[in-house]
């Protein structure tokens, strides 16, 4: 069995009876054990779950009694989402040997429709950096240079799919940790507006801004995971772009761009427009205080849901995560009380931005995948590259937007199509039609 087939081909060949599900898992099973980066990627394989867990989806389909279009189809799970029996570490020593004793809500959610749990993939430390670099576990490689860095913190997420070891991953988003390791490994990753999926069971960083969704190869196979997880499905037969609306953000997300990204992004415009979508240029003032105001509101929301764990062995961290989790301890309640309140009028303040467009653009990153071996030697250039990194992404974030990245055709290059809440099945669509004309 080929295991590069997408999630959606696989569930079809498993309703026409040319996939048996035992035969799947056992595939993805091999492949895992015998590939080279394996314990760079997975934290741990689930061999005994997901041989169960295909054994029930065979016997579904041979009484013609499959729950969806992903019964039987393998994914892997960030480690950040509770498995019962299984460990659940969110990428740090500090949390060696947890072992939570029921699922998370959206792992149990896909588990009902049919999906087989393949393991848990490594990710950043806390999920609190987007380059993928974890010196505490371990660095998952790039798809394109395996020296350099996946991005993060869904980092083996992406590589899971990357190097054929998944047809599908589940990550998580709080400032662009599906979309940038999406971004960089060619993938599509969706991040759903804050609250569209339950965080139930997930360990959290920043529960203001923690979000789930998937990490794939197709729109399509985002889309029937997000159904699977427990979203509305999305219906992308006779997705176009003609009579689209787009607008190109020009505040900040296009400053300092990288060559090869800013390139990209000008020619993935240009297709657009050749395919019949209205592209027009739009700016919001109101952004650079968003960011201002997102410091002080992430660093504050880690620490607290840290800070039991991190106080007794501070050394055992990361420095530039110990950083960044720390800063939250100088964060005093007024002002962050005072921060949402002027982060939700500007949220109000991009709603009337975004209510005419179909989407908002821009590049996913400004730059390219730094060596993993010059960021781990030089603290202060991982910080700058950590934000720059995640600057784009985290504008879906902070502004309380759906978001997808869709490559562009250039290695580790995406385009990042954002929409108001509650509109995920619109911007599928959109990413939808916009990657048929990027492919």
């Amino acid at each position: 069995m080929d295991v590069g087939i997408t999630a959606a081909d696989l569930g079809r060949a498993i309703e026409s009876g040319q996939a048996d599900p035992v035969e799947v898992a056992e595939a993805y099973l091999d492949a895992i054990a015998a590939h080279p980066h394996r314990d760079r990627i997975y934290a741990r394989a689930t061999p005994d779950r997901a041989r169960a867990e295909a054994t029930a989806a065979r016997a579904r389909a041979k009484a013609g009694l499959r729950r969806g279009p992903l019964d039987g189809v393998p994914l892997s799970w960030k480690d950040l989402y509770d498995a019962a029996g299984v460990a659940t570490e969110a990428g740090t020593g500090l949390l060696a040997g947890r072992t939570p004793t029921r699922d998370a809500e959206v792992l149990r959610s896909a588990t009902h429709e049919g999906t087989v749990c393949l393991g848990k993939t490594h990710m950043t430390e806390f999920a609190f950096s987007g380059l993928g670099l974890n010196p505490a576990t371990a660095t998952p490689p790039n798809r394109h240079d395996p020296d350099r860095l996946a991005g993060g913190s869904s980092s083996g997420a992406a590589a899971s799919v990357a190097w054929d070891l998944a047809p599908v991953a589940v990550g998580s988003d709080t400032g662009g940790s599906i979309r940038l390791p999406a971004a960089w490994n060619d993938l599509v990753g969706f991040k759903p507006a804050h609250g569209a999926l339950p965080l139930t069971g997930v360990v959290p960083l920043c529960p203001s801004f923690d979000t789930v969704g998937p990490l794939a190869r197709t729109v399509e196979d985002a889309a029937l995971v997000w159904e699977a997880l427990g979203g509305p499905r999305v219906d992308l037969a006779g997705a176009t772009l003609g009579g689209a609306t787009f607008g190109v953000l020009r505040t900040t997300v296009l400053d300092g761009l990288e060559e090869t990204p800013a390139r990209a992004f000008e020619a993935a415009l240009d297709r657009l427009a050749q395919a019949g979508a209205r592209i027009v240029e739009v700016s919001f003032p109101r952004l650079p205080r968003a960011y201002d105001l997102g410091g002080p509101l992430y660093a504050a929301e880690a620490w607290t849901a840290w800070r039991e764990v991190v106080e007794p062995a501070p050394e055992r961290v990361f420095p530039p995560v110990l950083a960044r989790l720390s800063a939250g301890r100088e964060v005093l309640a007024a002002d962050y009380l005072a921060g949402w309140e002027e982060l939700r009028a500007i949220r109000a303040a991009a709603r009337d931005l975004l209510a005419s467009l179909d989407a908002l653009l821009c590049p996913t990153c400004a730059i390219l995948p730094p060596s993993a071996a010059e960021v781990a030697a030089d603290h202060e250039l991982f910080r700058t590259r950590n934000l720059l990194a995640l600057r784009n992404t985290r504008m879906a974030n902070l502004l309380g937007l759906a978001s997808v990245t869709i490559p562009t055709g250039t290695p580790s290059c995406g385009l990042m199509l954002s929409v108001l809440p509650g509109r995920e099945g619109q911007v599928l669509r959109s990413a939808q039609a916009a990657s048929g004309r990027l492919a």
